[in-house]
């Protein structure tokens, strides 16, 4: 069965699907891109690599310690009640683990001189909360941004606090940041909803350069496809994250003419 949505799939932020779709999109960049940009140029796919605590897996409401108090048959001795001290009993509890977390990205390498010209990054949840994720995506963004790199940053998650922007009002689902070096302190984002297909983006390279396209929608489709994401999907439930109240209306409109509801 083909993919049910004009663009993004929301069915596909699902903690239990986007590690994976984060995987496959990565790779699917790469097939895209490399017989576009060589011989000049070659996509590498690379990791960042952190340490963090992994506070999704805590449970939440187990108290520290749990006080239980037995109390000894009472003996009366000219009038005197003995009472045994309190016994404390130990319980169960989880612990903030510390987690290595890798997280694929992109480069686009000049052959001749091994710099690197595009990053590519697909954002993860961890990147948009508080925590190490964002510090650890926030620094890397900050060394691009600083650096004769361009940057490409995919954002097709509704969750979490998007990336900083300066004197940004746009609300969107979702948004890709094209900041060409040559261009800055202006970049190009391309804010979208979930009704809408993903936008095509020109891949920035050096000056003077072709830009290759780069079509995330058919990417998206190709993933669901190859994935058999029809399979494991279950479109009778709503997806996690939950939708807005209007999205939530479209969406299951666009399911029943699908006939997945």
């Amino acid at each position: 069965m083909s993919h049910p949505f004009p663009g993004m799939n929301p069915y596909l932020e699902n903690a239990a699907l986007w590690s994976e779709v984060h995987s496959l999109l990565i790779v699917a960049i790469f097939d895209a891109l490399n017989p576009q940009v060589r011989p000049k140029y070659r996509v590498a796919i690379e990791q960042r690599v952190y340490r963090t605590s992994n506070e999704d897996s805590l449970l939440v409401g187990v108290a520290d310690v749990t006080v239980q108090k037995t109390q000894a048959e009472s003996k009366s001795n000219t009038g005197n009640v003995v009472v045994a001290a309190p016994v404390v009993k130990p319980v169960t509890v989880n612990l903030p683990m510390p987690e290595t977390v890798r997280e694929s990205y992109l480069e686009i390498r000049d052959v001749a001189t091994k710099e690197v010209v595009t990053v590519i990054e697909v954002l993860s949840p961890k990147n948009k909360r508080s925590g190490e994720g964002r510090i650890a995506y926030d620094k890397k963004r900050l060394k691009i941004l600083g650096s004769a790199s361009n940057l490409v940053e995919i954002d097709l998650l509704r969750n979490g606090r998007p990336m900083d922007i300066l004197d940004n009002h746009i609300q969107s689902d979702y948004s890709i940041l094209v900041s060409s070096f040559k261009q800055r302190p202006k970049a190009d984002l391309y804010a979208f909803n979930l009704k809408e297909n993903i936008p095509k983006f020109p891949l920035p390279l050096r000056e003077g350069d072709k830009e290759p396209t780069v079509n995330l929608n058919e990417l998206i489709n190709g993933i669901y496809d190859r994935a058999s994401y029809d399979l494991v999907i279950d479109y009778s439930q709503e997806p996690v994250p939950k939708l807005s109240k209007e999205n939530k209306v479209w969406a299951d409109e666009v399911l029943k003419e699908k006939g997945l509801r």
